[in-house]
């Protein structure tokens, strides 16, 4: 296969880079990256400092980080385009943020780009490139422009004059050079300069000429001519006519002028704004204008037609394991196989043939975008997306190594699922995110009931946001229980959400919304404190001092202060810290980074225990088991549910107890709900456990009960 080249910057004078950033490690990296491709770089700790220092060292590119104290990355920006100097110079900001209205924000400003954190310095330095080619590129084309309109003011090049009396032409001295002629060879001539015009371009030329005698006007259009070399040339004719004192056409004068290096370049420019440099696609702006452009058609002729959103499943995986130089040659051989499966498909290859009726475009990422117009039935659409789902299951080959993926795709209809192009697409994309959260590869046509769970949703990220403040959320509590005194060691806090409108919300559902949105982290510690005073309460009540887990997002356990949280929450409370345990998902726990380990070792110092949540059903390894510093294991519910029928189940459970033990961390089975598993799990020596076989998650005055006996015999309701 072909393999993908980086190209390295080669400038012919080295361009400067300013870098503007309150991370001085940050400053670093980007030096470190734009040096080593040959840019000198400035660097500026603040915006103040940017600008002042930018008088005196004008950069060529200019790389902004948004969020920095005192003025940021958008005040930065808006203050630098308000310099004449700065107009012009490309701006890159970097910013963690991703939300839309941000990024708009950012272009109204008059930033050139953007790129998120966390920054991948390799596309990094390609973005640079990108830009300062672009950038010189639409600079040469500015001065190309400013150069030539001075030569036909002073110098009218390529001028030319036909008495239409007479049919005698006279071409200038420098018309010749344009159509790659001597002066002396054939005369200047109608015919002869018909003759050298592009045969497509000749009914062009001679209706320009046509005009200006019947409607004594001027005129100029655009087109080839061919030299006698063979090459072609893009030309612009002007046409004016000369009347005499009766008002008739005594005379045609105009210019000719070489534009075919500004067609180039203007074909150029269209191609980057329009087309995906990766794939050679269509880009989501093109796709957009010829959306709009079908669904006029189609209203017109009262017609159908499709929009397909689809992105390819698990890509991330492949992008991350193989390198991004093989998830971008996959993400192009992607392309190219859903042209061929569109356009071949029989329901549209007569018709596209005649017409060109597909449009196969790249949205960004992994998500690509079909446009089938002038369909006859909503089926032709779902043939389609079974065949590009049986053809992208063929393997693809990278770095000679199989890959195989699978796509999800979410298909709108005009005029059934919208009257634009806004609507198709948002509708398309709802499709594709229901097939998404059902289990992904398959296909999904937008439907009323996709609508009113997005609805939902939206509802539910508005409410969660009150939940905290109105006391809609509750707490309950599990018992874990010592099955050889069937006493209650402990419990599990499981917060539950009462909406006034949608009734009761399982975690399964808000919980990934509050980690998408950022509430996660204020939920996290109304949960963490709320358990803190239940448990404190119970204490002063005369209860027994028993453990309480409670379980800790990756989010939550990624984004906070974790450490100085739990510290205040345990001072704030009084909660004795060896009475508290935090129970971290194997997710959390991957990497072994140093934040990892410092956070994990903070936690430590507080005297708090540590366990990981739902063990065996990620990506267990031993190593995190050795090298943190964890009290606990929880087997998963999941292997203990088919126990003692699953001899599959049986195995798992009996070494994942075996590990615990042989590495002396406490354990305790999540999920029991037959005598029969309670049997096994005591034969396997473990003797903590927690499930419906003696009782489901309850409120806090149902557990206080639990206290209250001291100990759980089975099934209490």
């Amino acid at each position: 296969m072909t393999k993908r080249v980086i190209e390295t910057i080669k400038p012919d004078k080295s361009y400067l880079a300013m870098v503007i950033d309150d991370d001085v490690m940050i400053r670093i990296l980007v030096r470190e990256t734009l040096e080593s491709r040959g840019l000198e770089v400035v660097e500026a700790e603040s915006g103040k400092q940017a600008l002042e220092i930018f008088p005196f060292r004008r950069p060529d590119i200019i790389l902004l980080d948004i969020m920095m104290p005192d003025m940021d990355g958008f005040e930065v920006c808006r203050k630098l385009r308000e310099l004449p100097a700065a107009e012009d110079i490309p701006i890159l900001l970097v910013t963690g943020l991703d939300d839309l209205e941000s990024i708009r924000e950012a272009y109204e400003i008059g930033a050139t780009d953007f790129i998120t954190k966390p920054v991948n310095y390799l596309i990094l330095a390609q973005r640079v490139h990108y830009m300062l080619r672009s950038n010189q590129t639409m600079s040469e084309l500015r001065k190309s422009e400013a150069m030539l309109a001075k030569a036909q003011e002073i110098a009218r090049l390529g001028n030319w004059e036909w008495n239409y009396s007479t049919g005698e032409m006279r071409w200038s001295y420098q018309m010749f050079n344009i159509l790659g002629l001597k002066p002396g060879g054939p005369p200047p001539s109608y015919r002869n300069f018909i003759q050298i015009v592009h045969p497509h371009d000749q009914r062009s030329a001679r209706r320009l000429l046509q005009r200006t005698l019947e409607q004594k006007k001027s005129y100029n259009t655009d087109f080839r001519i061919q030299l006698p070399d063979g090459s072609e040339r893009i030309i612009n004719l002007q046409s004016e006519a000369i009347l005499d004192n009766d008002n008739r056409v005594m005379l045609i004068s105009g210019t000719i002028q070489d534009v075919t290096e500004r067609k180039q370049k203007e074909k150029q420019i269209r191609y980057l704004a329009y087309y995906d440099s990766l794939t050679s696609l269509p880009n989501r702006r093109l796709f957009n204008e010829r959306l709009q452009k079908a669904i006029s058609q189609a209203r017109r002729n009262k017609g159908m037609l499709g929009v397909m959103f689809m992105d390819l499943d698990r890509f991330k995986r492949i992008n991350d394991s193989l390198g991004h130089p093989a998830g971008d040659a996959l993400l192009t051989e992607v392309g190219q196989r859903l042209n061929q499966i569109v356009r071949n498909t029989d329901c549209v290859a007569r018709k596209d043939a005649e017409n060109d009726l597909v449009t196969v475009a790249r949205q960004g990422g992994d998500e690509f975008s079909i446009l089938i117009q002038d369909i006859d039935k909503a089926k032709d659409l779902a043939r389609i997306a079974k065949r590009i789902q049986q053809d992208l299951c063929e393997p693809f080959y990278l770095e000679e190594q199989p890959v195989y993926i699978s796509v999800s795709i979410g298909i709108s209809l005009f005029p059934m699922d919208g009257e634009n192009a806004e609507t198709l697409m948002k509708n398309a994309d709802l499709a594709l995110y229901h097939v998404k959260d059902n289990g992904k590869d398959n296909y999904q046509f937008y439907s009323e009931s996709i609508n009113a769970a997005a609805v939902r949703e939206l509802t539910m990220e508005s409410g969660l946001r009150r939940a905290l403040e109105e006391e809609h959320l509750v707490l309950l509590y599990q018992p874990q229980v010592n099955i050889k005194t069937r006493q209650v060691v402990g419990a599990e806090v499981l917060v539950r959400w009462q909406h006034p409108e949608l009734g009761l919300v399982l975690p399964s559902e808000f919980i990934p919304l509050a980690e998408e949105t950022g509430l996660i982290v204020p939920l996290g510690e109304w949960v963490l404190r709320t358990a803190c005073l239940q448990h404190q309460a119970w204490i002063r009540e005369g209860l027994p001092a028993i453990s309480i887990a409670v379980n800790i997002s990756a989010v939550q356990f990624k984004r906070s202060n974790l450490v100085k949280t739990v510290a205040e929450i345990i001072a704030e409370t009084g909660m004795q810290p060896e009475l508290l345990e935090l129970e971290l998902t194997e997710g959390i726990l991957l990497g072994e980074s140093r934040d990892i380990i410092d956070t994990l070792q903070g936690l430590k110092r507080l005297g708090i225990r540590l366990s990981v949540d739902d063990f065996g059903t990620g990506y267990s390894s031993l190593r995190y088991l050795k090298s943190f510093p964890l009290d606990a294991i929880k087997v998963d519910r999941s292997f203990v549910m088919d126990i003692p029928n699953d001899g599959n189940d049986v195995a798992l459970t009996t070494a994942i107890i075996a590990m615990g033990h042989s590495l002396q961390l406490d354990l305790i089975a999540e999920g029991v709900e037959t005598e029969e598993q309670l049997d096994f799990l005591a034969d396997q020596q473990c003797f903590e456990v927690q499930g419906y076989l003696f009782s489901p998650p309850v409120t806090a005055d149902a557990f206080r009960r639990f206290l209250r006996q001291g100990f759980i015999n089975r099934m209490v309701s």
